[in-house]
């Protein structure tokens, strides 16, 4: 069981609105636009659909990934996900993770909090580890960097830090592999 944070407030220019893929041209962000109001709390933040996000969004996933071995796989699925048109970015984020926690094959129960908690009180607070403006270094910190196939990985070499559909879109059913052989190997590094 994982806790998703229900009860703060929205915080700009996090992963919340954005996640990052491996597209010819290197790097690219993706963003959700959200609307702006006086509500902060995350629950309550509306996505923004005056603008066509949702097809930028499908274009640019279908130009990175469109080549990779299991896109036509997942494509509509996601496609469809998307295209919902969910009111807040709470609810679109919680089927996003939902979606590749199921693809991926994680088996793990989501529980939104009822309550807010002040950072660092639990020894398993992840909310604040990764974030666009700082550098992530966990995985080579803990020496579990570990490349696997990338569409562009012949003109890029290996990018880390993207999106887990940049996983799932290389590596398919075996996504779990790869990410159940990250846990071994830190069992390993710890001793």
């Amino acid at each position: 069981m994982v806790h998703i944070e229900a009860c703060e407030n929205y915080q700009k220019q996090s992963y919340r609105t954005r996640c990052r893929i491996a597209a010819a041209g290197g790097v690219e962000e993706l963003s959700v636009p959200i609307v702006h109001g006086p509500d902060r709390l995350i629950t309550s933040i509306r996505v923004d659909y005056s603008v066509p996000w949702v097809l930028q969004t499908c274009r640019a996933i279908d130009s990175a990934y469109y080549s990779s071995p299991y896109f036509e796989y997942y494509r509509d699925e996601l496609f469809e996900l998307l295209g919902r048109r969910t009111e807040t970015l709470f609810e679109l984020n919680l089927s996003l993770t939902r979606f590749f926690l199921d693809k991926t094959g994680i088996a793990c129960r989501l529980l939104p909090t009822t309550t807010f908690v002040r950072e660092g009180s639990a020894a398993d607070d992840f909310r604040y580890v990764i974030h666009p403006k700082r550098s992530n270094t966990i995985l080579r910190d803990l020496s579990l960097e570990r490349p696997y196939y990338q569409v562009f990985s012949g003109k890029y070499g290996f990018t880390g830090g993207l999106s887990v559909m940049d996983l799932l879109f290389n590596e398919g059913p075996d996504s779990i592999l790869w990410l159940k052989n990250l846990q071994d190997n830190q069992g390993r590094n710890q001793i």
